[in-house]
């Protein structure tokens, strides 16, 4: 595999993603292949059956393979599921030294401070990401680095999980013959293929509805203040149609993607729709105003759990308002007349979400669908990755070089010599972002348990 190509693994509820893609000389991201499988052993994002799920990866994995002639070695997960959710916390550190100024330990001090949280049995925190700091009770600080201080206060957005669901998934990946090179939150990576900087900047909610859930991300100052994944997604809507309207799965699916509305007021009493019979039962007849009444009454329903957690996130506030309103994305989102409905129920500005926001210009409609938004982000997600990577590697030669030239100047005193070594600057230290963390930790969890 190329080194500057990343693959996204995108394992939804109905179908697995694998995408395939690397930055063009304009910085946008050129997608080279896709592969997409039907999604078996996995339900409301939850893996439920390894061997289907194992099986299904392999399919789309064949299949972007085939597409972009190249071979996968490592992949960028999306990590998703009714087990996700949030919570808002405030801790602090008191400083030994405030005539020092604050660096990278001390957050990390306050991070891990964080991560001592006691949760539920069997869960743990995915995510720490702090929102804004305090130092010595003055508030409102977005970067504390290189400011004196005693105290120093955060409050963090904290993302919970349960860690088993986290290992199946890296399980999975790495039966398939694949290794494991991030986990991101599914919301963050399509957030990040959707939405404009300014967006974030303004106040936005971005709403992806998937096959088995629907996710929340809420940005505001640019900065990700709540997330929440909803148990519900289009897969509630055709088992709805399939049980009101007495049908097969496969046809309640085409139903609803044909002719389905999220607005019943649309449809007159006379549009009917005819449906074969199964061998040799004499076709069944629909109207079109029952199948969008049926379809309103789960959509109202899932688009009020939404709304209810946008309110929890405090969008009534005037401080917390979200200016630029609700981004709509992923596969459900396609269904007709869902934008005027989430208006109507939230009374807030809403548009569709489609990933062309960093996709180079000549790429293909279909992937340009808000189907594929996660399997984007997830792809950006892997490009910033090796990015940061290389990067680190530069700084690593460049340290290296410095001592060598010092150790070359051996003929010189030893005092000139170690001179030369207190004037090298120690490399400033990046730091890990969490998921990267979690990565390591499910790759050693995996390596220990073979």
């Amino acid at each position: 595999m190329e080194q500057n190509i990343a693959v996204g693994l995108d394992i939804g509820t109905t179908k697995i993603v694998a995408m395939i893609g690397r930055k063009n000389d304009y910085g946008k991201v050129e997608i080279l292949g896709i592969g997409k499988s039907k999604s078996l052993g996995v339900h409301r994002g939850v893996v439920n059956n390894i061997t289907q799920t194992i099986q299904s990866i392999q399919l789309a994995i064949q299949e972007a393979e085939a597409a972009a002639a190249t071979k996968i070695e490592g992949v960028t997960v999306g990590i998703a599921g009714q087990h996700i959710r949030s919570l808002q916390h405030s801790d602090y550190i008191t400083r030994p030294n405030s005539e020092t100024v604050i660096d990278d330990d001390d957050i990390d001090r306050l991070i891990n401070q964080v991560h001592k949280l006691v949760m539920l049995p069997g869960e743990e925190i995915i995510h720490v990401l702090p929102q804004e700091y305090k130092i010595d009770g003055q508030a409102e600080i977005k970067e504390p680095i290189g400011m004196y201080g005693g105290r120093l206060e955060a409050n963090f957005h904290v993302v919970v999980g349960q860690v088993s669901s986290i290992r199946n998934i890296g399980r999975c990946v790495q039966s398939a013959g694949l290794t494991l090179e991030g986990i991101t939150l599914e919301p963050l990576a399509s957030a990040n293929a959707v939405l404009s900087q300014e967006e974030k900047e303004a106040g936005v909610a971005l709403i992806d509805i998937g096959g088995g859930t629907t996710d929340l991300a809420i940005f505001r100052d640019g900065i990700i203040r709540h997330t929440a994944v909803i148990p519900f997604g289009g897969n509630v809507i055709t088992e709805d149609i399939k049980e009101g309207c007495s049908i097969i799965e496969k046809q309640a699916e085409l139903l609803k993607i044909k002719f389905g509305s999220a607005w019943p007021g649309e449809n007159k009493d006379n549009e009917i729709v005819s449906i074969p019979g199964l061998r040799g039962r004499d076709p069944k007849e629909i109207t079109l105003k029952n199948l969008s009444k049926i379809i309103h009454a789960r959509v109202v329903e899932i688009v009020e759990q939404v709304y209810v957690e946008i309110k929890n996130y405090g969008h009534e506030e005037q401080k917390k308002k979200l200016i630029a309103g609700i981004v709509l994305t992923g596969g459900g989102s396609q269904l007709k007349h869902l934008k005027q409905l989430v208006e109507y129920i939230t009374g807030m500005d809403t548009r569709i979400g489609y990933p062309n926001e960093h996709l180079a210009g000549d790429s293909d409609d279909t992937i340009t669908s808000p189907l594929f938004a996660t399997a984007v982000g997830l792809v950006m997600d892997g490009l910033k990755r090796q990015d940061r990577k290389k990067a680190e590697a530069k700084i690593e030669e460049a340290i290296q070089a410095q001592e060598e030239a010092v150790i070359a100047q051996e003929e010189a005193t030893q005092a000139e010599a170690e001179a030369e070594i207190e004037k090298i600057e120690p490399p400033k230290k990046q730091r890990k972002s969490f998921l990267d963390t979690l990565t390591d930790r499910v790759k050693d969890f995996l390596d220990n348990a073979e």
